[in-house]
This record gives C-alpha cells, structure tokens and sequence, in this order.
C-alpha cells in the first residue's frame, strides 16, 4: 500500500472496483503524502483534509453497491480558480484571501458527481496572470524536478502537485499556455480543450474568450478520463457549446498515427530564444512519430509575429474590465478605514492586487480607453481572425500541427524575468487560444539540467479525441510520461 501514488487512473479505478483498497485508505496516503511533502514543493493553498475523507466514505459506500462511476473514490485537487462552496477560492490572490464560495464551479460539481474526492485546491500566478506561478499572494511554488525552479503558469500548483504525486490528477486552466507549459515544465501531459468544451461557469475570470479548463496529469489515457467527467455543455455558461462529449477513453487508439500529416512550422523552428535542447527534443520526437507512421508536412504560420502583441492587448482588456467588480464593496480584500468611497476603491484595489495583475489591468484599461480603443482593442480583434484563418488555411493540408510548447525550460525561481521576457515565452502556446483550437503538451525528454521538455500538439476544433490518440499511442511507444521527480519517490 506503500506505492499507491504509482498507479495510473485505470489501475486506481480497478483496484478499488476490486476492492484491493478502499478510497479512504487511498485518500489517507495521499494525505499522508501531501503532509510530509508539499511543505517543500508548496503546491497546495487548501488542504481539504476532512472534507475529502467524508467524500472518500461515500464513494466506497457507493462502490459496495456497484453503482459508482468510473472515477469513483480517486482524489483530485482543483485549481484554485475554480469555485468550491464551503472551501477558500482565492485564484492566487490578496483579494480573494478570505472568499469562501457558496456554490461549485460546473468542473467541481461535475468532479463530485463522478464520486471523485477532492484534496485541496492547489497554486497558481495570482488570477491565472503568469507564467511561473511566483506571482501568487501566497508564494511561489517549487518544480519538483528542481525546487529552485519555477513549476511554470498559471496552473503551475497543479503541474507541480501532480508531478510530484501529491495527486493523481488535476484541473488546470488554459488562457495563454497555462495548462500546456506548466505540463511541459513539470513533466506531464495537459490538453487545452477547444474553446467551448469545458464550462467556464465559476471558473474565475481573467479573459473571458480565451479562457478554458482542462486535464492535467501524468498521461493522456490519464487525462483521457477526467475530461470524460469535465467534458459537455452547460447551460449557465453562455459559452459553452451544445455537442456530443465523445468518450475520449474509448477513443485513445481511434486514430491512426500511420498516415497522419503532422504539420511543422518552419517559423517555429527560427524563433530568438529557442533553446537548443528543447528543440533538439522536440525533433526526436517527431522522429519517433515518424517511424509510427506518421507523415511530416513542412507548413507556414505567416502570422508568427502577431501572436504576442495580439494576445497581450486582448488578454489585459478583457481582464480590466473582468476584475472592475473586485472594488472592495461586495466582497473580496476591502482596505481599511476608507476616508471616502474613492478611497476604497482606490486603496482597495491597489493594496489587494498583486504588481502583474495591476500591470494588465493598465494595459487593458489603457487599450479600451475612448481614442485608443479602435487603434489598439479593435485592431487586435482583427488580426486575431487573421490568426485563426492562418490555422484553418493549414488544417487544409495537415491533421495536426507540432510545436515545442515552451521556447525553454523552467526558470529558476527569482530569475526575475523583465514583463517583456515573461511574454515572449508564451509564443508557441497563445495562438491556440487566441484562434480558440485545442492542443495538448506530452513529456518528450530532459535538457542537459534534466528538467523536462515538452511537445505540443495542435489540432483542429472539437479534436481532443484525436490528439489524446495520437500522444496516447506516442507513450505506448515511448517512457517518459513514467518519469518521476526524486521527490516523487519519497514515502510519506
């Protein structure tokens, strides 16, 4: 029972339907796991401890009865973006420090539904704004492959809780990269889901077209069966898109990998910045996908260029006018002794958002403001289109398009990156959202520091099926998604 954190979602599911452990025996040694571990890795804001217990108890009351789902009775832990009634949500921040939510985000209800356990909410950059999880209120949290280095963002609580097995799997949310790259940092599979596909509804909002929820955990087949629970429409989000949810662990062998056309980039490949191990790495690998069969197809993203300055005034807009309700009035960080009602919002404001934050809301409020909104907002809107057209325009001719996710590997903590340097890391991950495609990061290798490269792969709207085949097939062939951190071998 010692080695329980080793098991993928598949075994953990059979072991418990044959009752070879019961859920709170599962559950303890991930708690017991958390407790001696997570204070060097400091990937949890909440621990959940006796709430999951509670939980753990019901799921094996309904495994005894046979009726339980297929994920019934095996622990999880949620971003701290997502809304959990009676628990803390902070998204990371000063301002939501003593916010305790009265319902469940669509994925937390959903997670419940399916019996699944909750074991606390876990780190993220303050309100899903970063890519290193270090702009959090409540600290910056290690990577477990080298805890002086960042895990990634903004859902680098996430990567780093399941890397370092202090959960099997996790949500994680998807802006700009923040699933994919924190995957790529730490040593895991992720999927961005097409835009649409996972409920928004009490995810906490930075930028309200781009954002997405997700799967984080070791493998795709992993992945695979959390996104059967998260997976589907939701009438309370106006976003989400009434379409048949496939059963995407049916589906991990349903695409052919011989004969697939994979697109490469040749301006992805010519990016300053991209480090030589990293594509070194992400070369092998499609090597690799090659001798499986698959087909490399030399293609142009012409509109390369844009991705970052189009994302960087879309994004801050959409967030300026997203965190306008945190005034210190209705709830959230409220500053003390206000002279007068500008006071409170003024100090409120500028006392409970962390300095990334503030920056993004200028630039936003700065691109929407009357004489620069039809210069910079409008104009950005536009290219975006011109953005999507360019994928679409390739989809044509390939089924999926390959990419490192990140131009390196993680940073060391304190490495104190200039704003500019933080975003330009983002250029292989914010296409995606920008054109609302899913994608999906596999482990691929180390660089010569042995910390983790990752692949990513693009594809077409509503393939989540498909990429979770191809880099499912990828790790049958392949050992690296079986890698584990040093300090995910130690025993509680």
């Amino acid at each position: 029972m010692t080695d329980l954190h080793r098991l993928s979602i598949r075994e953990l599911s059979e072991g418990l339907k044959q009752a070879q452990f019961s859920s709170r025996e599962l559950t303890e040694h991930y708690l017991k796991r958390i407790a001696k571990i997570d204070p060097k890795v400091k990937s949890y804001v909440t621990v959940t401890a006796e709430q999951a217990l509670i939980e753990a108890d019901a799921a094996d009351a309904a495994l005894k009865s046979g009726h339980a789902h297929a994920l019934a009775g095996i622990p999880l832990a949620h971003k701290d973006i997502f809304c959990t009634q009676g628990i803390k949500t902070t998204a990371g921040s000063k301002m939501l420090d003593n916010f305790i939510s009265p319902y469940d985000a669509t994925v937390v209800a959903k997670a419940k539904a399916a019996g699944l356990v909750t074991l606390g909410k876990v780190n993220m950059d303050e309100f899903a704004m970063g890519s290193t999880s270090e702009s959090s209120y409540f600290g910056a949290t290690g990577n477990p492959w080298a805890l002086d280095h960042v895990p990634g963002g903004s859902s680098g609580g996430s990567a780093a809780a399941v890397a370092a097995d202090l959960a099997p799997i996790a949500t994680g949310t998807d802006t700009g990269g923040s699933i994919r790259q924190p995957a790529s940092f730490c040593g895991l599979t992720g999927l961005k889901p097409t835009y649409g596909r996972v409920s928004r509804f009490g995810m906490i909002a930075y930028a309200s077209s781009l954002d997405q929820g997700g799967p984080m955990a070791r493998s795709a087949e992993d992945c695979a069966y959390l996104m059967n629970v998260i997976a589907g429409h939701d009438a309370k989000d106006s976003t989400s898109v009434n379409k048949e949810v496939d059963d995407y662990v049916a589906n991990l062998n349903g695409t052919a990998v011989k004969g697939l056309r994979i697109g490469i980039p040749k301006q992805y490949f010519n990016v300053a910045g991209l480090d030589a191990d990293v594509k070194a790495r992400v070369e092998e690998s499609l090597k690799k996908l090659e001798e499986m069969g698959a087909i490399l197809v030399e293609i142009d993203l012409n509109m390369t260029e844009a991705y970052v300055p189009t994302y960087y005034l879309i994004a801050p807009a959409e967030a300026s006018s997203n965190l306008s309700r945190f005034d210190g009035v209705r709830y959230g960080y409220r500053c003390e002794n206000p002279v007068d009602l500008m006071d409170l919002y003024k100090r409120s404001r500028s006392e409970g958002f962390g300095a990334e934050v503030q920056r993004r809301i200028l630039i936003g409020t700065y691109a929407l403001s009357a004489g620069y909104y039809d210069a910079y907002y409008v104009k950005a809107q536009k290219v975006r289109r011109l953005i999507q057209q360019d994928f679409l325009k390739a989809f044509e001719n390939v089924d999926v398009i390959a990419a490192p996710s990140a131009p390196t590997t993680a940073y060391k903590i304190g490495a104190n990156l200039s704003p500019t340097e933080m975003y330009l890391g983002d250029i292989y991950t914010l296409a995606v959202n920008l054109a609302g495609l899913p994608a999906i990061n596999a482990p691929i290798g180390f660089d010569k520091d042995s910390l983790p490269v990752g692949l990513q792969l693009i594809g077409n709207y509503w393939s989540e099926s498909q990429l979770l085949s191809i880099v499912h097939q990828y790790q049958q062939n392949t050992d690296w998604h079986t890698k584990r951190a040093a300090i995910a071998e130690e025993n509680a």
